[in-house]
């Protein structure tokens, strides 16, 4: 119900209250003080209380109905009004149905003791006794007055007007007089002295029957019907003995005509006023006792109305009282399912000073106090969300690894590098332990192992300065080994956290290895090439002397025998001697003389050695048309072109006919069109490169010929890297898979880009007469 609905329904019931309490009240006073006023308008009162009843049931049938209807939609809240109102309504209506019961066995029962036999019989006496009374006043002045007529008769003297006022004093009369028999006063005696006193003349009929009866005695007065409401003094005033005796005419008389005595006598006043009452009491009960059974139905309609009333005073009551305490309690129930669900916009605050008013407003302060602290919530999260996005961002882009464990080894978070490092999928085992990686059992083992130790560094108090034993972390260098043979070098640091989880951060330093071994054996073929070549002329001289010396002076099998020896002797040191040459190269690499040349040309004066395997078509040259001209050393370049060819065609030289050599030249460009780099490609169908080949293919002495230094590729790199390009090495198979279905493409390829070309177009140079020529401007794109 609407606080609007609810305020024309508790309008309405005040109006209907009140108009009902007025009109049982003027019921009540009617029926008490003018019955006939009653009576006139008895059924417009009875449809009126109808009327006003029905009104009353409607709106209670209303209520009632429109409460159902929210119980019947699942309306919130609704069973805990209905409940209120029935306590109500239970507390109102049970009293008043008892009271309704009690008062209605005791108008019932009063009613019926009003008409009791006894009350009837002593009231019926009472009238007897006052009539009785009253007839022997009459007949006694009856007879008295037939007496002095009867004298009066015989001593005519006896009609005078002395002798009327001393009969009127004997008889204690109002008033004596003679009457003709037309009615006229012949004399009289009565009134006050010095007034004249003139009595009520009777009727011919009277006179009539005075002379045939000889004496006519009645009472006056107090013939009217006593209920009336009139003035009772006048009533008993008026009361009277009226006795009227025929005087005949005597012997004596001079005249014959009959004469009449007429005697009034005042009733005593208390006779006449308690024979009134009686009367009155007398016709009034016999009124009431015809009429009780309207009189019952009036009673009982009037508390049957007054029990509606109660009623629907106590069921409206009920549901406004029930609505009011309800309300606070609906608003915290609605505020308390919408808290649960997440809403904390502010409630409804009730202004009332009471305990419910009160609750409402802590509630609604909680309410404040939960969204201030939730706002502080989704501040801090957005806060540990944008720290934790920015953390992520900068481990999905560290190019170092990173994995952090939870108790007992669980993978819990790792980052894009530690699965480009290990090369595992390690998302995909996010809550595994490490040991279970496959390949990776023996780094989890060194892992817990060293953790261990920290631990109980942190257990022992130990303290030392090393970076490398802080307490709580760990750095060690691990030799991991990869898929294929290969190997990583990686170093690790571990660090405990305070929440009991283990971090480790590891790098792959395999590239640093390599390059530290790079420049060791630098360093070592410098000091070979400086300690062993200075040695090498003189025992090559020294030999070939002894040859010369030595060769006529010996028979013919001594002579061959040092032929033998020292040709073997020679051959070694022109051996060491270009063992030497190589170190050198290596330590050394002379400073590239950058001019203009044509990579086209220089390929193909390369290839123009392997003629043979040109015309084969074991080799295959693919030169891209309009190459721009490059930046570049045109021997150091042929000599890392002549490289990597010999090495493709020794990669092949188990395949026989098979074997297939592709040296090609092209572009790249960028997304503008603009050019990027020149590329030179060498691909073969071989074997191709072993994973732990890859990745230290250009140390020295790593290679899989069964001769040779393997400086090859080492020196490739340097010159390279003079060049300001870059040189990748990979295998057929991995760089473009195969379709579904087809077989596996074999073969390696060795791809050198270069950045670095003329400034202005022009036609390549021949790489032969680029030698001396001033170099345009460089230019070096990223």
């Amino acid at each position: 119900m609407s606080r609007r609905s609810l305020r024309w329904t508790l309008l309405v019931a005040l109006i209907a209250t009140g108009a009902t309490v007025l009109v049982l009240a003027f019921l009540l006073a009617v029926a008490t003080n003018n019955r006939a006023l009653y009576e006139r308008h008895f059924g417009w009162l009875l449809w009126v209380n109808i009327g006003v009843a029905t009104v009353l049931g409607l709106v209670i049938v209303a209520a009632l109905a429109h409460l159902w209807r929210r119980m019947r939609r699942g309306k919130f809240g609704s069973k805990l009004l209905f409940k209120l109102a029935a306590i109500f309504a239970f507390v109102g209506v049970v009293p008043g149905a008892l009271i309704y019961g009690v008062s209605y066995q005791f108008v019932s029962r009063s009613i019926e003791s009003w008409f009791d036999v006894e009350v009837e019989g002593a009231l019926e006496s009472g009238l007897n006794l006052g009539r009785t009374s009253l007839q022997m006043l009459v007949t006694d002045l009856g007879g008295k007055t037939r007496l002095a007529a009867e004298r009066a008769a015989e001593a005519p003297d006896r009609l005078s007007v002395i002798a009327l006022e001393r009969l009127r004093e004997q008889l204690a009369a109002q008033s004596v007089a003679v009457l003709s028999p037309s009615g006229q006063v012949l004399a009289s005696a009565g009134g006050t002295l010095g007034t004249v006193f003139l009595p009520d003349r009777p009727s011919a009929a009277m006179l009539r029957q005075a002379r045939s009866q000889r004496v006519l005695s009645q009472l006056e007065g107090l013939d009217g019907d006593p209920t009336e409401t009139r003035d009772q003094l006048a009533t008993i005033q008026d009361a009277r003995i009226r006795s009227i005796a025929w005087v005949p005419s005597g012997n004596y008389s001079l005249t014959s005509e009959d004469r009449f005595l007429q005697v009034t006598q005042q009733v005593p006043f208390e006779l006449a006023n308690n024979a009134l009452h009686v009367q009155a009491a007398y016709s009034e009960y016999q009124q009431r006792a015809l009429g009780r059974l309207g009189l019952r139905k009036m009673y009982i309609g009037t508390l049957t109305l007054a029990l509606i009333l109660g009623v629907f005073s106590a069921l409206l009551m009920a549901a406004a009282l029930g609505h009011q305490l309800a309300r606070p309690l609906l608003v915290l129930a609605d505020g308390v399912r919408q808290v649960a669900s997440g809403d904390l916009r502010p409630t409804e605050v009730f202004s009332s000073r009471d305990e419910l008013g009160g609750l409402t407003r802590s509630f609604a302060d909680m309410t404040q106090q939960l969204a201030d602290a939730r706002a502080q919530v989704q501040t801090s999260l957005a806060t540990a969300e944008s720290a934790q996005a920015h953390l992520q961002t900068i481990l999905d882009n560290l190019s170092a690894g990173v994995i952090l464990f939870a108790a007992r080894g669980i993978v819990d978070t790792v980052n894009p590098g530690a699965a480009r490092i290990l090369r595992v999928p390690m998302a995909a085992w996010r809550g595994h332990p490490l040991a279970q990686v496959p390949g990776l059992e023996a780094f989890s083992r060194s892992i817990d192992h060293h953790f261990e130790g920290a631990l109980q560094d942190t257990a022992d108090g130990a303290d030392t300065t090393s970076p490398e034993r802080e307490r709580g972390h760990w750095q060690h260098t691990f030799e991991l080994a990869g898929v294929e043979g290969s190997e990583l070098t990686l170093l690790v640091r571990g660090a405990l956290l305070p929440d009991g989880n283990r971090l480790i951060v590891f790098d792959d330093i395999s590239d640093v290895v390599s390059a530290q071994r790079s420049v060791a054996w630098a360093e070592v073929a410098r000091r070979v090439a400086h300690e062993i070549k200075n040695p090498l002329t003189p025992i090559q001289l020294s030999a070939e002397r002894l040859r010369h010396k030595l060769e006529s002076k010996l028979a013919e099998p001594d002579a061959q025998m040092l032929e033998r020896s020292v040709s073997t002797i020679v051959n070694q040191v022109q051996a060491m001697k270009t063992l030497v040459n190589e170190f050198r190269d290596y330590a050394r690499l002379p400073a590239a003389q950058l001019t203009p040349l044509d990579l086209n040309g220089l390929v193909g004066e390369v290839l123009g050695l392997y003629g043979q395997h040109l015309e084969s078509g074991r080799i295959e040259a693919r030169l891209a048309d309009d190459l721009p001209a490059l930046i570049g050393d045109a021997s150091q370049l042929r000599q890392v072109i002549h490289n990597l060819v010999q090495n493709a065609l020794d990669a092949v030289a188990e395949r026989n006919e098979a074997g297939h050599v592709v040296v090609c030249t092209e572009t790249a460009h960028h997304d503008d069109g603009s050019l990027r780099s020149v590329r030179l490609k060498v691909q073969d169908n071989g074997v191709g490169f072993s994973e732990a080949l890859l990745k230290r293919a250009f140390e020295p002495y790593v290679t899989t010929k069964s001769r040779g230094t393997g400086l090859g590729l080492a020196v490739v790199r340097k010159i390279v890297e003079e060049h300001g390009a870059r040189i990748q090495l990979g295998n057929l198979a991995d760089l473009s898979p195969t379709q579904p279905g087809s077989p596996a493409r074999s073969g390696a390829q060795v791809s050198i880009s270069f950045s670095r070309w003329a400034e202005t177009a022009q036609p390549a140079l021949d790489a032969r007469t680029s030698r001396g020529r001033t170099p345009p401007p460089l230019v070096s794109v990223s």
